[in-house]
């Protein structure tokens, strides 16, 4: 995939992330994109660990790995920081 593939990529499953975190208020567009590519990474990782394929392009099963990995990124920061009202 390309840089542009990847901005958008990030920020659709970082932005769909944060919904499913309840952080969407907290973050902008740049915060998505970035939550989204280093889910993507870390989603990669989780899947591939299970013996799965992770991330190979802009398909369905790359987005939910994708999306996967920035919840569980989101929660992480969760735990950590805590969940400002």
């Amino acid at each position: 995939m390309g840089i542009l593939s990847w901005i958008i990529f990030g920020a659709i499953a970082g932005w769909l992330a944060s919904l499913i975190t309840g952080r969407n208020d907290q973050m902008g567009c740049l915060s998505n994109i970035v939550v989204g590519v280093i889910g993507a990474a870390i989603g990669g990782w989780i899947v591939s660990f299970f013996g799965g394929s992770g991330v190979t392009g802009f398909n369905i099963n790359s987005f939910l790995v994708a999306v996967l990995g920035a919840v569980v990124l989101l929660a992480i920061f969760n735990l950590i920081f805590g969940r400002k009202k």
